[in-house]
């Protein structure tokens, strides 16, 4: 049960009604005051809230790279901090962005995927890397540039950057599947 306070559109502020509609426009499952994901959270404080939709909006639909690269960020991100809700949603994202099969449920575990494409692998090594250290090594940062470049290497910088604090809000509010939804990970 997700802690969040039930809202109602009455509830909400001039400030955070507005930016509810303009997040919930062709969303589906949107009821009254209630879109789901981090955007409930994120419509407590529209200013910031703005912005954080913005970033995931470029990051989802105009990044550098392939989305397939963006997305394997988004999983690699959403298994390391166990979101329920990340997870669920952005699988599916995956694997219509052309994500493997293999490489998704090998994420989903925690395990090194056996690659077939160089980018998905440089991905996986830059996200793994960036995630345990901190920082990445010179190795790395090389072997990533030169596949994506470095406005390519900014798009997984933000996306495991971002995609950290989206986790964040989803653990801390314990953000709710959908009904019937199963969850990708176990129970903690």
């Amino acid at each position: 049960m997700t802690r969040l306070t039930p809202k109602t559109l009455d509830d909400l502020s001039d400030e955070q009604q507005e930016l509810f509609h303009r997040i919930a426009e062709g969303r589906s499952g949107v009821t009254d005051a209630k879109i789901g994901g981090p955007f409930d959270a994120w419509i407590l404080n529209p200013a910031t809230g703005l912005r954080l939709n913005q970033l995931g909006g470029a990051l989802r639909f105009k990044p550098t790279i392939d989305r397939r690269y963006v997305e394997l960020a988004i999983l690699f991100t959403g298994q390391l901090w166990q979101a329920q809700f990340e997870w669920f949603a952005h699988e599916p994202m995956a694997r219509d962005a052309g994500l493997p099969e293999n490489v998704i449920q090998s994420l989903k575990v925690g395990e090194r995927p056996n690659f077939d494409d160089e980018g998905d692998e440089a991905a996986w090594t830059f996200c793994s890397v960036l995630h345990a250290d901190h920082k990445v090594d010179d190795a790395t940062y090389a072997r990533a540039v030169e596949l994506f470049g470095e406005s390519g290497v900014e798009d997984l910088i933000n996306a495991c950057g971002l995609y950290t604090l989206v986790c964040m809000t989803l653990n801390t509010f314990e953000v709710d599947l959908p009904d019937g939804a199963t969850p990708p990970f176990p129970a903690t």
